[in-house]
Parts: C-alpha cells; sequence; structure tokens
C-alpha cells in the first residue's frame, strides 16, 4: 500500500461509522487516534472496525499531535490526513496517489470537499492566505461543478489531504503549538519556504460535515485558537523584513476581524487570542518553531510574497 489515512477522533460518534465505512473498499491502511473520546466512539471503532489500528490518548491533546501521531506509526510513502466527521466517494485514495505519483515536487493535494448538508456546494476547494493575515477556502457555498480542474493551491486543507511523506520528515510534521486550526496553513506555508508546491484534485471528493469537534463554525474556542495560530503563523513563516513589507495589509487585515468577532459577540475571545499569539511568538518554545531565513529560499521568499498579494485580490472577486 502506498498510503496510511490517519484520522484523529474525538467524541466522533456521530461520524465516525459512515466515514470507516467509506473507507473500506480504499487500498490503504487506516489509523483512527482518538484524544479520550467519551461518547463511545473509540470503542464503536474497535468493535466494527477490528481491521483499523486504533491509538487512544488518555487527554484531548488536539489534532495536530494526533494527526503527528498517526504520521509516526504510518510506514507508508503517503499519508492522507481525514477529518472524522465526513464521508469519501469511492476512489479518493486513487486519485490523491495519481496526482502525488506525477511529480516528486508536489508536497500536498487538496480533495473536493463537498458540504455533507448541500451536496452540490463547495466546502473547500484547497486554501489561499493572504498579505492581510487570513486564510481562506477557495469556492466556499459555490456550486461545486465549478470546480472541476486541478491548479496550484497555497495550501491543502488538512480535513482531507494527501502529503508526500519523505518531505515531511525534510520539513518537520504538524506544529503541536496550534493544538487545532490553520496548522495546515503553516504546513503548506513552510512546504513553500523550501520549494514544494500544493494541489487541488477535483476528482478525490468527500463530503464535510463541518466543525464536528468544535459545535459551530462560530465559537469561542475556534476564535480563540485562529486568532493566537494567525499571528503565530506570521511570526514563524515571515522574515522580519516581509513582516515589515506587510504590516499595512496586516494592521488592516486583523483590524476587520477584530470588528468581526466584536459584532458577533466574540471581540473580547479574539483580542485576548491575539495576545496568546503574541506571547507563543515571543516564547522560547516559539522562538524554537521560527524558520531561519536562508539565502538558498530567496526566491521561494518571492514568489510566496507574490502569492500573498495576488491572494488579496482574489478574496474580493
Amino acid at each position: 500500500m502506498k498510503s496510511t489515512i490517519v484520522i484523529p477522533n474525538y467524541n466522533g460518534i456521530q461520524y465516525i461509522e459512515n466515514c470507516l465505512n467509506s473507507l473500506k473498499t480504499e487500498n490503504a491502511n487506516i489509523i483512527v487516534v482518538d484524544n479520550a473520546s467519551s461518547d463511545g466512539s473509540y470503542e464503536l471503532i474497535g468493535e466494527k472496525f477490528p481491521e483499523v489500528e486504533t491509538v487512544r490518548f488518555k487527554n484531548n491533546t488536539g489534532f495536530c499531535k494526533a494527526v503527528n501521531e498517526g504520521i509516526e506509526l504510518a510506514d507508508t510513502e503517503y499519508v492522507i490526513f481525514l477529518n472524522n466527521d465526513t464521508v469519501a466517494e469511492q476512489g479518493f485514495v486513487k486519485e490523491l496517489e495519481r496526482i502525488m505519483d506525477k511529480d516528486d515536487n508536489i508536497f500536498s493535494a487538496s480533495a473536493k470537499m463537498l458540504s455533507m448538508h448541500e451536496p452540490d456546494k463547495i466546502d473547500d476547494a484547497g486554501d489561499l492566505y493572504c498579505a492581510l493575515g487570513w486564510a481562506f477556502a477557495i469556492g466556499k457555498g459555490k456550486p461545486e461543478m465549478e470546480y472541476n480542474k486541478c491548479y496550484h493551491i497555497f495550501a491543502a486543507c488538512g480535513g482531507a489531504a494527501i502529503y508526500r511523506r519523505s518531505i515531511l520528515d525534510e520539513i518537520g510534521m504538524l506544529d503541536e503549538n496550534h493544538f487545532a486550526y490553520l496548522e495546515d496553513i503553516d504546513l503548506g506555508y513552510r512546504a513553500q519556504i523550501y520549494g514544494y508546491r500544493s494541489v487541488f484534485v477535483p476528482k478525490a471528493r468527500v463530503y464535510h460535515a463541518g466543525s464536528a469537534a468544535s459545535g459551530s463554525r462560530y465559537n469561542a474556542f475556534k476564535a480563540d485558537l485562529t486568532a493566537k495560530n494567525s499571528i503565530y503563523i506570521i511570526y514563524k513563516n515571515m522574515p522580519f523584513l516581509q513582516i515589515i513589507l506587510n504590516l499595512p495589509f496586516l494592521l488592516m487585515g486583523f483590524s476587520v476581524k477584530i470588528l468581526f468577532f466584536i459584532k458577533k459577540g466574540l471581540g473580547d475571545v479574539y483580542i485576548k487570542g491575539l495576545f496568546k499569539g503574541f506571547k507563543l511568538s515571543m516564547s522560547a518554545e516559539g522562538r524554537r518553531h521560527k524558520i531561519r531565513y536562508q539565502k538558498d529560499n530567496f526566491i521561494s521568499y518571492c514568489r510566496i510574497q507574490l502569492l500573498l498579494w495576488v491572494n488579496m485580490i482574489k478574496r474580493f472577486i
């Protein structure tokens, strides 16, 4: 087998059985890493899917640590991250592997994620990141038939994507300081610094319920973590001069986000999260994960900067 599917699970009793059933015909190993679920989902996996390898943590360690544990256990060429609230169409793995086999410079490939509740609408067709400090899903809420071509993306959505294990060994796995949210943007950003790229694969189709762990699209838990991680991504991946270059856009972007979350009743949570991001970035742990500038990567930084500006325009068209 070429691929191992890693599924982090936290209280996924409502979804995990359908997810695993949809993978029965796929030619891949499956590892479920359980984050101390208390709803019986871990026991259900052992009872109904004895062929699935399972790992269980005593505490909820977050998405990143759970996935990293699965990566460490995988001994295949590719690793596929898959949310527990998804249902994959037949051939999902084969289509992802097909694109990876074509070019060794492809680090990751993102599946076409469709809304489980509105299957004719896109949930995520690859992710972009822009100079405003915003990450966003391509095509969210738009007709899925408009997204039937392969194209380059800034980062693959970690909810349903394939990654080349050899490059993960080179650039590092998910940064566990994120806990959850934006860790896939960070990973894609890091890969681009090293000169690798990511693509969207429309023929690999997955239906996604969304917000299964956090409970809703906008909530205090998610607002806090996304705020913290959005600051950390900038500190970690941008050299100082690039931060200065983008500072006017970043100030504008974060101002808009603050106003947005104030309207949602989560302004105080979001602002506190931003301060947590600065605190993490200035800590010894944050500095340890900083991607140090290397002149050999200068062209990559120039390419990334161009993408940050182009993606800012794409966000509003």
